[in-house]
């Protein structure tokens, strides 16, 4: 047992800890993780295989993607069943042995709750098409009558996130609501007999030892009173079509209220994660109120571009907001429905170069982290993917809009692919042959890769009281830098302070650094007193009274040590 894993089992040990107000969260997508039957699909007992390497990298929990029985309609986002496994993933008795392996290496297991939509086979669905109009079951989804003489026009003009109209027409002659795929029929949450399935759902996987939910579609399940038409008239928004008009209603709230109740209810701080995609970070803040849930992603932070303005003002907001409800902040970079921050900071070694800054820089801030699997390997979206292999729903809406790129299975080691992924031939997604220089294998070797930054990185922000959960204090900088410092007190009550500094132009600068570097994305010297950092570069070191003049950081960038 390294010593990560005995100090992070004795921290998932404790009670009371408030854990997920600092936490880094690894996110996996079952898929493309690890195989282990030799399908070329990742399943639980491939997830399980690599818990030792997730112990190692420093992460605190991780949250898997859904594994319920499912069609695959959406790739498991579309639940036939809540309390099962899918047998492509394995059985239920192989999550239980997953989560107790999990919790012996100290890392707590969040799993995905899927509500505001089933898969059209559920058998709540599948009952409701028999049932026919005005009927019980019906009635727990949202079936309408068309518009027209003959009721052959859609209800509304909602628009489905995946493109097209929001509504498809049964033998009857009814229309039922997705606000994604067709195969995703969404629920009405005005259904006393909705929330309390949900409620019962919740509690099979407390009781089975689960950690917390991170909660689909938590800003959609509840729709506009009277479902109005929208007009679509200046409806943009800078996140795009996630936060739709009929998005984000408030009563929402009250769902989550209730949901936090049951969640405090049972030992271990429990917690439930909104994906809730809010217009603004005010209305964002308020799914994280005290009484309700304890994170939601800051997608507004995803979103923001390799600018020091757009990450400072994007910081400065999502701590105040998040303060204005005593709530932590989350950051993250990437995760399955995006494209990967590496291409999308700019590709290849520029691409790079500014990932290996950005996670310092996030790593550094107050509040909660998510890694997306693979980003600690340096991955980017894989773009050329051959067409048969596109399966992606949302493609509907764009062709070239597919989320495929970024969910190619992780390479772990060897020459060809699928790179350790899988016993078998292949994996479900191609995988690029000049990932053999990406593999975790490869970079575990390798003192300067993207892997060993981010394992220093989370030993760092593990060790060093400033980081984590605290207040930030910005400090000036040379134009197009963001500089901050961290303050915390040691165990023995000593105050220590890290400044995090981030060069995001594109000229060397020059900072004053009074204290020992601990940590540099490139390479950076010292001259005097200052920090020379170079584009697209992060620093961390510790505020001291000098410098000490006498080393500068490897070559890679990489290294770990006095300045």
């Amino acid at each position: 047992m390294t010593q990560h894993t005995a100090d992070a089992s004795a921290r998932a040990a404790g009670s009371g800890t408030r854990w997920w107000r600092d936490a880094v969260i690894y996110q996996i997508y079952i898929r493309s993780f690890a195989d282990s039957d030799g399908d070329g699909v990742g399943d639980l007992p491939g997830i399980r295989s690599r818990l030792p390497y997730l112990a190692d990298l420093g992460v605190d929990a991780v949250w898997i993607t859904p594994f319920y029985p499912s069609p695959m309609a959406d790739f498991g986002y579309d639940v036939a069943d809540y309390r099962g496994v899918d047998p492509i993933f394995g059985t239920l008795e192989d999550f239980r042995a997953l989560l107790d392996e999990a919790h012996e290496l100290g890392l707590r297991v969040i799993v995905d709750l899927v509500p505001n939509h089933t898969s059209d086979r559920h058998p709540w669905f599948q009952e409701a098409l028999a049932a026919g109009p005005g009927s019980p079951a019906r009635d727990r989804y949202i079936f309408r009558d068309g518009r027209g003489p003959d009721g052959s026009l859609p209800p509304n003009d909602w628009e489905s996130v995946f493109g097209g109209s929001a509504w498809t027409r049964v033998a009857d002659g009814q229309w039922y609501l997705h606000l994604f795929a067709v195969e995703q029929p969404d629920l009405n949450w005005d259904n006393p007999e909705v929330r309390a399935e949900f409620e019962d759902v919740l509690r099979f996987w407390l009781d089975l030892g689960v950690d917390g939910f991170r909660i689909d579609v938590a800003h959609g399940m509840v729709k506009a009173e009277g479902l109005p038409d929208v007009g679509w008239q200046g409806q943009a928004t800078m996140l795009g079509d996630n936060v739709l008009p009929y998005f984000d209603q408030d009563g929402v709230h009250e769902i989550h209220r209730s949901w936090r109740r049951l969640l405090d209810s049972y030992p271990g701080e429990r917690i439930g994660v909104a994906e809730a995609w809010a217009p603004t970070p005010e209305r964002l803040a308020r799914y994280v109120r005290p009484d309700e849930l304890h994170q939601a992603f800051n997608f507004h932070y995803l979103v923001a571009d390799w600018d020091y303005r757009a990450k400072r003002e994007v910081i400065a907001e999502s701590l105040r907001t998040a303060e204005l409800v005593g709530a932590p902040t989350t950051w993250v970079l990437s995760n399955h429905d995006v494209k990967r921050h590496v291409t999308r900071y700019g590709g290849g070694e520029l691409g790079l170069r500014r990932a290996r800054a950005a996670a310092l820089l996030m790593l550094a801030l107050p509040g909660s982290a998510y890694i997306y699997q693979g980003e600690e390997l340096g991955l980017a979206e894989v773009l050329d993917l051959p067409d048969e292999y596109r399966r992606d729903p949302q493609r509907a809406r764009d062709p070239e809009d597919g989320r495929d790129g970024c969910r190619v299975p992780i390479p772990w080691s060897g020459d060809a692919p699928p790179f350790g992924f899988s016993p078998g031939p292949s994996s479900w997604l191609p995988m690029p042959e000049h990932w053999r220089e990406l593999t975790a294998e490869r970079q575990s070797a390798d003192p300067d890769s993207m892997l060993t930054l981010y394992r220093r990185a989370l030993a760092i922000r593990r060790e060093h009281p400033a980081l984590g959960d605290g207040p930030l204090r910005w400090q000036a900088g040379p134009p197009e830098t963001l500089v901050f410092t961290r303050e915390g007190a040691s165990d023995d009550g000593a105050e220590r302070s890290l400044v995090c500094a981030v060069n995001m132009g594109d000229r060397t600068v020059r900072i004053p650094a009074f204290g020992p570097l601990l940590l540099a994305s490139g390479p950076v010297r010292i001259e005097g007193e200052c920090l020379v950092l170079p584009p697209d570069t992060a620093a961390w070191w510790e505020r001291g009274e000098s410098v000490p003049r006498q080393r500068t950081a490897p070559e890679g960038g990489g290294g770990q040590g006095g300045a």
